[in-house]
């Protein structure tokens, strides 16, 4: 059985290419972006509209609050309009300062911003820290 370990689940899970870029976007949170291992949880479960949802990667706070929501797609799959859309449903719920799509090959960055009253790309992703005091 081909797996990969998933230190946030601490298990070993089914090695899928969504799989590898959801573990490969975790250990560029903890290691590039200073993401604590224990603020980020993968396979996030919620209800929106009495349906069940997994945000992939969801990234607290350090008083537990949403920060950043990852969406990890397959490198096969384009990042367009209806992925933006499915991680804005999920927003509904999770209300995160940040978002982050990613398919291991093409990554967009988006923060929310208060005056306008909807996300904006941003360039690069900040630090942790960062994150934390915008």
């Amino acid at each position: 059985m081909n797996e990969i370990y998933d230190p946030l689940r601490r298990k070993n899970v089914r090695r899928t290419p969504e799989e590898e870029v959801r573990q490969a976007a975790i250990r560029y949170l903890e290691e590039s972006v200073g993401v604590p291992r224990q603020l980020m949880v993968s396979e996030y479960s919620f209800t929106f509209n009495g349906l069940q949802y997994r945000a992939d990667v969801l990234v607290y706070d350090r008083s537990l609050h949403p920060l950043l929501l990852v969406e990890c797609k397959a490198p096969s799959v384009q990042l367009d309009d209806a992925i933006l859309e499915q991680v804005l449903r999920y927003n509904r719920v999770l209300q995160v300062r940040y978002i982050l799509l990613t398919n291991g090959k093409t990554s967009y960055f988006c923060k929310w911003d208060a005056e306008t009253g909807s996300y904006r790309f941003q360039e690069s992703i900040p630090s942790y820290e960062q994150m934390l005091e915008q």
